[in-house]
């Protein structure tokens, strides 16, 4: 099964909208049909976003973190990076990603994006992540 690793932003973006491809990506892990992976450096910043942009009330933020948990397996990286310069807050998503074995990081990030792959790890935008599928590599 294809693991993944998404950022933040499309854990966010997924449980706040409710559509869109952060949304389709979050269902396809809830359905079992990708081996998401998440850290808690992941959910910690998730429940801050979604609460400093979107206001959401304590009670909220734990049934946002309950469908990713449910979603997602969560990992305690084993490796530290200091990969990403320009914003070393996105070393967190490797270091997940390299622990968890992920096939991919689905980010909107453009530092991430910028890197392109990360080891063995193909980083790429969510669309075009769920087009792989459709014969797209």
């Amino acid at each position: 099964m294809i693991r993944v690793t998404p950022d933040t932003n499309i854990l966010v973006s997924g449980l706040v909208y409710q559509r869109g491809n952060p949304y389709k990506l979050l269902r396809m892990a809830l359905a079992g049909e990708i081996n998401m992976t998440v850290s808690q450096a992941i959910l910690d910043e998730m429940a801050d976003v979604l609460a400093r942009k979107f206001n959401m009330t304590k009670t909220a933020i734990e049934e946002a973190k309950a469908i990713v948990t449910q979603a997602a397996r969560t990992v305690q990286p084993s490796v530290q990076l200091e990969v990403i310069k320009d914003d070393p807050d996105d070393d967190k998503i490797l270091e997940c990603a390299v622990t968890a074995g992920s096939d991919y990081i689905v980010t909107g990030d453009r530092h991430l994006l910028k890197l392109k792959q990360y080891d063995s790890i193909r980083i790429l935008k969510v669309a075009d992540f769920l087009a792989r599928g459709r014969g797209v590599s």
